[in-house]
Parts: C-alpha cells; structure tokens; sequence
C-alpha cells in the first residue's frame, strides 16, 4: 500500500505515552513537514513552538484544565452521561489535557490565511508523526492557557495570533482501534 495512505488509514488520536523524550532531530523533522504544508498565497502563516520542559508543561496543564472544565461545562445539559465520563477523567488523570506527552509543538498563526493555513500543517504533523512511529493528538482545549502571562510569554504570543495546535507528540503506549467511520458522504456530478 502507498504510504501516505497507509499512514492516514491507522493514525490515531493518542492520549498515552512513554515518558522518553524524542530526540531534537525527529521534532525538528516534524516541524519541516508541518512548514511544507499547503498555505493560501505561500504566506506560510505559521510559526512553531516546541515545548519539552517539564516545568513550563505543568503549567500548561494547571492553566488548562481549570479553563477546559469550564469550556465543556455546557456538556454537564447536553449530554449528562458524557460530562460524568469527563469529570471522571478529569478527578484520575494527573494531566487530562496534555496527557504527559513528552513534546507538545504548539502552531501558532496570524493573518488573513491562518484560519485556513495552519491547520494543514497541524496535520502535516501528526501524518508525518504516525510515519515516524510516533503516537499524536490534536487538543483543542490545550489551547486554552492565553489567560496566563506568563505561559504567553514563554510562547512569545504576539497580539493577533492565535493557537491552532497544540499537537501532542509521543512514543505510544496504547494506540486505540479504529474508530467506525460512516462512509463518505459525496455527490458525483
């Protein structure tokens, strides 16, 4: 099988990981494939963040998930079966956000193409991740943390620019199974 497709048919999203760190030249290689995604106009409206340093990761997380619960609060009416299973994971897992992985490479975007832009290369990553053997995850709620300055600053988060990361990156140690996928809604013409 080609393997790109064979790398997009079984990437999963992963939220367990060895606590070996990945060493700087497979990171780096990450975030070459990320700067090789397609951007509107070749802006290339991104820039990229690696953070591997354990102190600034803990307050990643005590910044999150204070402000992630209070993100999926409306959950608690919609779906009460669904909030006790995150309020479960939220009481046992040490970090709920971030899951422990030993990088996280925050994209971070401005202008008029980010929207559009950035998240093909958080998608360069986590194919280019599945690839190397590596276990990946986008995290929405990671990107939760602008409410502390000093986590901006360590970013270096510039007025106008936002968080389309952050990508979780590990060596796995569960890789969950394919999830049931409907068939693909599409209209020949």
């Amino acid at each position: 099988m080609n393997p790109v497709i064979e790398a997009i048919r079984q990437r999963r999203s992963v939220r367990s990981y060895e606590p070996r760190p990945i060493p700087q030249e497979i990171l780096q290689t990450l975030v070459d494939c990320a700067n090789e995604a397609a951007s509107g106009m070749n802006t290339q409206p991104w820039r990229f963040v690696v953070v591997q340093d354990e102190c600034l990761k803990k307050k990643l997380v005590t910044t999150a998930v204070p402000n992630s619960l209070k993100y999926l609060e409306p959950v608690k009416e919609i779906n009460p079966q669904r909030w006790e299973l995150i309020k479960k994971r939220y009481e046992e897992l040490p970090d709920p956000v971030y899951y422990s992985a030993p990088a996280i490479i925050f994209v971070l975007g401005s202008g008029t193409y980010a929207s559009d832009s950035c998240p093909l290369a958080c998608a360069n990553i986590m194919l280019a991740a599945q690839s190397l053997g590596l276990g990946s995850c986008w995290v929405k709620l990671g990107s939760l943390i602008t409410d502390n300055p000093e986590i901006v600053r360590a970013l270096g988060l510039k007025e106008g620019e936002s968080i389309f990361g952050p990508i979780l990156v590990g060596y796995p140690t569960n890789i969950p199974g394919r999830p049931a996928k409907r068939p693909a809604a599409v209209t020949w013409i």
